[in-house]
């Protein structure tokens, strides 16, 4: 892996894999619901769905032809901190990919009829996200535990605010967050030594510059949240103060994380699904920003059932807390943590999003060797310290389902959640 700098300074991160025949491609921008406020929340998701409605070279249905054609692969993604416009093509078809998608970076039309056409795709996307409460708890948990912070917000917005926005508002948006400094290109493949001079050609004249204004860490809030909605299940979500991705101690946090419910040996599927057949989905996640993480237990169970399961969840993490892991669990824990790393890395498209991902929000990287040592390193000290650190306050509590009555039990004064209602239109 090296990085390298284009003339106008745009940051490269290539990878060269002579074993492979493909190239994966990203082009990554640091911006996200959480550089938004509540009066455009929405509008990086929306910029991404409309980079793919045509440009002045390329029709909507061109691009899509173009990479069909070649058997390949297009798409893009956008999360709280960055958005990522990626292909995955085989190595001779490596410069088809880079003209398409910069084409579609420098050049999208942003025309008002593709504009109204794409508003009403989204639409549908927030009502069928919406039609999903097992999704829908996660962004009620966020709210829960952020409160108005801007990593709270919904990635994709609300009607109201969607139908407000215009293609000079999308202009003005780019203008201020689609720059030099917020973008990097990331590529993993088979590549040839001309690379350079194929980005060169492409993005050599990429010259928006600029500065962020501040922004502001977001504070642990233990709120309660409920969403009334017609649903069989009640879906609840648990969720604690976690760590950045800068934390020195994020494996101890992954571990534990794997531990308590990263999969079908964790104590919480073992103890909720396994011994008592109280739910069929029942996890735990983490998820890390830049200055910030949470923890999140997820069950989805029947109204009759969520006193048990919450009772259960509670009393499981409160022993964590005050027993610890065993030495069996953190080594077991170890292995399952670096059979996933490296199995993830065989992929052009993993590689080619660590590094991408990695610069835009690190400004570092660590070899897989690096990596490696570093899950050996942590002790189960780190790791019980790490539990106690997260149990030392109340957490927020979400809560999707048809009736409240369920949450007397949970000793919790909830409120009705304003945000989720708007974005259902309900």
């Amino acid at each position: 892996m090296k990085k390298v700098q284009l003339g106008n300074g745009l940051r490269v991160m290539i990878e060269s894999i002579p074993g492979v025949r493909s190239v994966s491609f990203g082009i990554w921008v640091k911006t996200g619901s959480r550089y938004e406020d509540l009066g455009n929340n929405g509008i990086s998701h929306f910029i991404e769905h409309m980079l793919f409605k045509g440009t002045n070279r390329h029709s909507a249905k061109d691009i899509a032809d173009r990479f069909d054609g070649i058997g390949g692969n297009v798409n893009a993604f956008t999360s709280k901190e960055y958005t990522c416009y990626y292909a995955k093509v085989l190595d001779e078809h490596l410069p088809i990919a880079v003209d398409i998608l910069s084409d579609m970076f420098f050049n999208s039309q942003l025309a008002d009829e593709e504009l109204a056409k794409e508003k009403n795709v989204i639409l549908e996307e927030i009502s069928m996200y919406e039609d999903t409460p097992d999704d829908t708890v996660h962004d009620l948990a966020s709210s829960a535990a952020y409160g108005d912070h801007p990593l709270a917000y919904s990635i994709l917005g609300t009607a109201e605010r969607l139908n407000a926005m215009g293609s000079a508002d999308l202009r003005g948006y780019m203008g201020e967050r689609y720059r030099i400094d917020n973008t990097v290109i990331s590529i993993a493949g088979n590549i040839t030594e001309d690379v350079l001079a194929l980005l060169e050609a492409h993005f050599g004249h990429f010259d928006v510059r600029g500065s962020d204004p501040a922004i502001s860490a977001a504070t642990f809030q233990p709120n309660a949240l409920f969403h009334r909605k017609k649903t069989e299940q009640n879906h609840l979500c648990l969720t604690f103060p976690g760590c950045s991705i800068q934390e020195p101690n994020l494996y101890a946090m992954i571990l534990l994380n794997n531990t308590i419910g990263g999969g079908m040996s964790s104590r919480l599927f073992q103890e909720i699904r396994e011994k008592r057949g109280l739910a069929y989905s029942v996890y735990s996640y983490h998820t890390s920003y830049a200055d910030s993480g949470l923890f999140t237990v997820y069950a989805g169970t029947a109204p009759k059932q969520t006193q048990d399961v919450y009772d259960l969840t509670m009393e499981l993490l409160n022993d964590v807390a005050a027993k610890g892991l065993s030495e069996s669990e953190i080594s077991r824990g170890k292995e399952q943590l670096k059979g996933n790393l490296i199995l993830s890395l065989e992929s052009t498209s993993s590689r080619m999003n660590r590094q991408g991902k990695n610069e835009l929000m690190l400004g570092k990287h660590y070899s897989l060797d690096d990596m490696l040592t570093r899950i050996d390193r942590v002790t189960l000290s780190d790791v019980n310290d790490m539990i106690t650190r997260m149990m030392e306050q109340p957490c927020a509590v979400a809560l999707v389902g048809a009736n409240e009555k369920v949450l007397s039990g949970i000793g919790r004064e909830f409120v009705v959640s304003n945000s989720v209602e708007a974005a259902a239109g309900e």
